[in-house]
């Protein structure tokens, strides 16, 4: 669990950097699932690879660049549904949210090494807007995490600025917010990383020897309600912590209702 000075920081801060979330034994699992996942993925049709295609480097730089991502990875093995209902980590949440935590989404980011994409500075709030900003991520590292392989870096207290105007809507203006402008989160397998969904923040590219593996855990408080529904998917709702005061029937189309 989390102390109070811990909680306030979050909050005066937008971040916080939790340390050995998950023990020796949970990480080994977790990476295991992530190496399995990734072959079962390639063997697919459904791989995919990711680069920003801005102008933060070179064209030929860029093509040389990936980044693998998949979404709601709990649909795929129960190792990562034992992760996100993990206790110590849902109490975090319930800590700096609230009682009541639902699930928005997962997501697995594996930066390979030597040339594991770049992701520029950015707010993860034009990707999935809320009325009242409660939306939070979770930031699983199953590997150990420096600037040279690509750690997240943050700009402590940004999230007080509200939402930002965004370049094609999804990254700030990476002149004005380069990467090196915010504070490396170095952690070791098995730290969280808890941030604000207006927290300014991105990650540099991978140089080194090493794969960084991250599992993401986007919640929020389930009484703030989306502004738009650019980001929806069947399995999106899951109650975490607490209850769900806003009692809808969840239909097999996916759509809700008033009951």
């Amino acid at each position: 669990m989390i102390t109070e000075d811990q909680v306030q920081f979050y909050h005066d801060n937008g971040y916080l950097l939790v340390k050995g979330v998950y023990n020796t034994e949970e990480v080994r699992r977790f990476q295991e699932s992530v190496e399995t996942f990734l072959k079962r993925a390639a063997a697919s049709k459904f791989d995919r690879s990711h680069a920003w295609q801005g102008d933060y480097l070179p064209p030929e730089q860029l093509k040389k660049l990936v980044l693998k991502g998949f979404h709601d990875v709990q649909y795929h093995d129960a190792q990562f549904t034992q992760m996100i209902t993990q206790l110590k980590l849902v109490g975090i949440f319930a800590k700096l949210i609230g009682d009541n935590v639902q699930l928005h989404h997962t997501k697995m980011m594996v930066k390979p090494p030597e040339k594991g994409a770049a992701f520029p500075m950015h707010q993860d709030y034009p990707y999935f807007p809320h009325t009242k900003h409660s939306m939070m991520l979770a930031s699983i590292h199953l590997d150990r995490t420096n600037e040279e392989n690509g750690c997240l870096h943050v700009i402590p207290g940004s999230h007080k600025q509200g939402p930002l105007p965004h370049v094609g809507s999804y990254y700030l203006n990476h002149k004005e917010y380069p990467i090196e402008s915010g504070t490396p989160c170095i952690a070791e397998a098995g730290d969280v990383l808890f941030f604000n969904y207006l927290t300014i923040h991105g990650s540099p590219i991978n140089r080194s020897d090493r794969t960084r593996r991250n599992i993401l855990v986007q919640v929020r408080d389930p009484e703030d309600l989306p502004t738009n529904d650019k980001h929806v998917n069947w399995g999106q709702g899951m109650m975490l912590h607490g209850i769900n005061p806003l009692f809808r029937n969840y239909n097999y189309e996916g759509k809700l209702s008033e009951v």
